[in-house]
């Protein structure tokens, strides 16, 4: 039975390090001190730092974000403003709870003496996430010209949400304006994809090479945060 145990733990060893292309030194340690080997990589190479942020996080998404749920209820139900409305929608959407996210955001807005542009750039994303894509654009269509919707979450989404309804030739025109150098970078792969199924291969090869070059100039903490998108940008490159 023990035997059986060191193995899967070699095994989990070398999967983990093959897929993070950890160095391959390590392989040898892990077979030829199966126990010690694998501890001594577990320890400084799974639960590192970033490892154990990630797992702070997850713990701190899944309870703070609750707790702060409940709390913002009894505030709203003490006391019935605007603001705490806004608070306890905020937390929702927050959880990706966005059901009831948009019921406070809705039940806010009509407080007509307040600026709604947040509530509304917050509810086009809460509708589309949603897949209710015909009242995204119906209310982003009635913030398209404040100066603060230009190159913004709620303008990209408008795209998304346009390409979704099959009006590919407006999404385009809304999407493409989230394309700023050394930034934005999922959302400049999603507007790759959507370039590569326009069959705009060019143009598509051309903004992912972009990011491909500003990848290599990230801080540290954002090579860690867009590791995952930087990769599918190297393989979408090396299959053209």
């Amino acid at each position: 039975m023990h035997y059986y145990l060191i193995v899967a733990f070699q095994a989990f060893c070398i999967y983990h390090l093959i897929k993070n292309r950890n160095d391959y030194y390590w392989i040898f340690l892990i077979i030829f001190l199966p126990i010690i080997g694998c501890l001594i990589y577990l320890i400084t190479q799974v639960f590192n730092k970033r490892d154990a942020n990630k797992i702070q996080e997850s713990i701190t998404n899944i309870l703070v974000p609750t707790k702060r749920v409940k709390d913002l209820q009894k505030q709203l139900e003490f006391s019935d403003t605007y603001q705490n409305k806004v608070n306890l929608a905020d937390a929702y959407f927050d959880m990706k709870d966005y059901n009831n996210a948009i019921k406070y955001y809705e039940e806010a807005s009509k407080d007509d003496s307040q600026n709604n542009y947040f509530i509304t750039s917050q509810l086009v994303i809460a509708y589309y996430k949603s897949e209710n894509f015909a009242q995204s654009i119906a209310l982003a269509k009635t913030i398209q010209l404040h100066a603060e919707f230009k190159k913004s979450k709620a303008q990209f989404t408008y795209g998304l949400a346009l390409e979704k309804t099959g009006r590919l030739d407006e999404a385009e025109a809304q999407l493409k304006n989230i394309d700023q150098r050394y930034d934005n970078y999922e959302e400049r792969l999603i507007l790759a994809k959507f370039l590569l199924g326009r069959d705009k291969k060019e143009n598509a090869i051309e903004l992912l090479k972009d990011i491909s070059e500003e990848s290599k100039h990230m801080t540290k903490p954002n090579r860690q945060k867009y590791r995952a998108t930087v990769a599918e940008v190297e393989k979408l490159l090396k299959s053209m």
